[in-house]
């Protein structure tokens, strides 16, 4: 259906190149045989769907594919919350979390794309809580989730308080998370979306403050003073997706 689609507007419009944003996780070394296909994957019948192949007839080599977290991190990139900015991560928070990397520009991917959402983070003295990552337990998805807050405290994101104890964990968790991605990449901004992450209106700032204990000082460009401006909330919202997809066709297009 979506193939055919593109057919329709490839007669229609005579587009100059082809971005797609896929949901992963899905491999992206251009060199690799499976560049572009479904890797292993929950979802019945996705693994090893070539997702590319079903999509490029008539855009020869102007095509380029990524995940849909990193297409928005590129749109937030040209037009959102992170506009003018070489260096930044999206991070989207929501059934899953999601992280998309972007370096001098372009999109982070070796391999397949960044999956920091799986990464392990320190945990807060106290907390038992086992996660919910059906591969890695407690890993930051386990952890942050909408699931994770469900399991944890017993009713979904939306239903809970503001000040309701769930939130001190999950707030603690992207902290320690939000360190790392600042110490490895130094990164100019942290911008955050999702479901939970621009659902929930005081969990940023819990996250901005326990960042920068966490920092202790170390950092210099990630302060008191500045932190509001190094993690912000997503400004492109249900288009995200969408203009991420304009966003990538236009890394392939040449430069004018």
């Amino acid at each position: 259906m979506l193939a055919a689609k593109l057919a329709e507007w490839r007669d229609a419009y005579a587009p100059e190149a082809l971005g797609i944003g896929s949901f992963g996780p899905i491999a992206l070394d251009a060199h690799g045989a499976d560049y572009g296909r479904m890797l292993a994957t929950p979802k019945p019948g996705w693994a090893g769907a070539d997702v590319r192949g079903a999509l490029a007839e008539g855009f020869g080599e102007r095509i380029a594919i990524h995940t849909d977290v990193t297409g928005a991190a590129l749109a937030e990139g040209f037009w959102g919350a992170a506009k003018g900015l070489g260096d930044h991560v999206y991070v989207t928070v929501g059934t899953g979390v999601g992280m998309g990397i972007v370096s001098g520009g372009h999109p982070v991917s070796g391999r397949m794309h960044p999956e920091a959402g799986h990464v392990r983070v320190r945990r807060m003295p106290g907390d038992g809580f086992t996660g919910v990552c059906p591969f890695h337990g407690d890993c930051l998805e386990g952890l942050v989730s909408g699931p994770a807050i469900a399991a944890r405290a017993g009713r979904p994101a939306q239903e809970l308080d503001a000040h309701d104890p769930a939130w001190t964990f999950v707030a603690d968790a992207l902290a320690e998370s939000f360190v790392g991605l600042f110490l490895t990449l130094a990164c100019g901004r942290i911008v955050v979306g999702g479901g939970v992450g621009m659902g929930q209106q005081h969990l940023l700032p819990m996250v901005q403050q326990r960042v920068v204990a966490k920092l202790a000082g170390y950092l210099p460009f990630v302060d008191a003073a500045q932190v509001a401006n190094r993690i912000v909330h997503a400004q492109l919202g249900d288009q995200a997706g969408p203009l991420g997809t304009l966003a990538l066709a236009q890394t392939v297009l040449p430069a004018r």
